[in-house]
């Protein structure tokens, strides 16, 4: 009998690249989502049955962010965040073998803007607004459960990048275009982590048992806004970028549906438990992982 994963909200981005390593060990991976060839959130016997002497359960579940903060979005936003962390931590409880480990999605947006230090997990201070508030209230859901047979880890993720989405595809096109400049002053602090170190820090994390709580998901070498910009124009062999001032990342965050907060916020998150238990990252700066994920196309 095959050991087996469960990835809660299992079709997107990361959820994909996870499902496709741990098939690849050997794994059976089952996925809780919304679309008809899933288990459905709505099916709470078959979800228990599922969590059933699995191996890990892990949670990517909730809708994107990368849209407009209006009041139908910020319930949606939350409800897919609240209300799955709760069937889950439900479910395990009906469990009579229970998975020995949850892992939870959380983010790296929990801390506040900070452009005059880091915010480690230790130091690090909680924002306001919108964002934060998910983020504490998702963190609260799901700590809230008291697992006796489950540990439970909460990944603190920063932008995530990889070849197959995320923020790489918005950011190649600008560049492509010429657009490619500093946005806002470009002093604002850009936390990221490459797909990869996100399947080998799960790794990391089911292979440590003493590991809980929550860890920051981030490279140790953040960057500002404008050394990105300047690493991709580099990766993409395009020698100039206009600068987008925030009066016009205002207006286009308007026309493309989203939030000039996913630009404009300083994100500087240091994985300080990372580093302090020897993690080893395979993509360490943003133009390893630059290389990495655009190299194919510089060659065609």
């Amino acid at each position: 009998m095959k050991n087996k994963i469960i990835l809660a909200g299992g079709t997107g981005f990361v959820g994909k690249y996870l499902q496709k390593k741990y098939s690849a060990l050997g794994y059976e991976v089952i996925i809780i989502s919304r679309g008809e060839k899933y288990i459905n959130w709505n099916n709470k016997t078959a979800i228990i049955a599922a969590l059933e002497n699995a191996t890990m359960l892990i949670n990517l579940a909730g809708k994107s962010v990368d849209c407009r903060y209006n009041n139908k979005n910020k319930k949606e936003i939350y409800d897919s965040r609240i209300d799955t962390t709760n069937i889950l931590g439900e479910s395990i409880l009906q469990c009579k073998n229970p998975p020995p480990l949850w892992i939870n999605s959380s983010t790296a947006t929990i801390y506040r803007h900070a452009e005059d230090r880091a915010m480690t997990e230790s130091t690090g201070e909680i924002g306001t607004g919108f964002s934060v508030d998910i983020a504490t209230a998702w963190e609260k859901t799901f700590f809230n459960f008291s697992l006796q047979k489950t540990r439970q880890v909460a990944l603190r993720m920063a932008i995530v990048l990889g070849k197959e989405g995320g923020v790489i595809n918005h950011l190649k096109n600008l560049v492509k275009y010429g657009l490619g400049g500093k946005q806002g002053n470009g002093k604002q602090m850009f936390s990221w982590i490459h797909i990869e170190d996100v399947y080998r820090i799960i790794a990391f994390v089911q292979e440590n048992n003493h590991i809980t709580g929550a860890i920051n998901t981030a490279s140790p070498n953040p960057i500002t806004n404008a050394e990105l910009m300047q690493l991709f124009r580099k990766n993409m062999k395009m020698p100039f970028g206009l600068p987008a001032p925030k009066w016009l990342l205002k207006i286009g965050a308007v026309l493309i549906k989203t939030e000039t907060e996913l630009i404009l916020k300083s994100r500087w998150v240091i994985p300080q438990k990372l580093i302090d238990w020897e993690f080893a990252f395979k993509f360490n700066t943003v133009n390893d992982a630059l290389y990495n994920i655009l190299k194919k196309e510089n060659k065609t």
